[in-house]
């Protein structure tokens, strides 16, 4: 299975046009995209406190391998 990201749409707080996709990596621990979506908050809350001047506006699980062939 590989690993699994979770990819996280920012966007900062004092140019909200300005957004960027954040990509966090999951170690291959027996995780499906399900588990991912289950588990997230907890990681993106952690993200998002050490990233104070974004915004999380959209989330989502993926295999890296095919996000690239996207």
């Amino acid at each position: 299975m590989g690993l699994v990201e979770l990819i996280l749409t920012v966007c900062s707080l004092s140019q909200p046009g300005q957004c960027s996709d954040q990509h966090l990596q999951f170690v291959d621990q027996g995780y499906s995209l399900r588990q991912c979506l289950a588990e997230a908050q907890p990681y993106m809350a952690q993200w998002s406190n050490s990233h104070p001047n974004v915004q999380i506006v959209k989330w989502r699980c993926a295999y890296p391998e095919r996000e690239q062939a996207l």
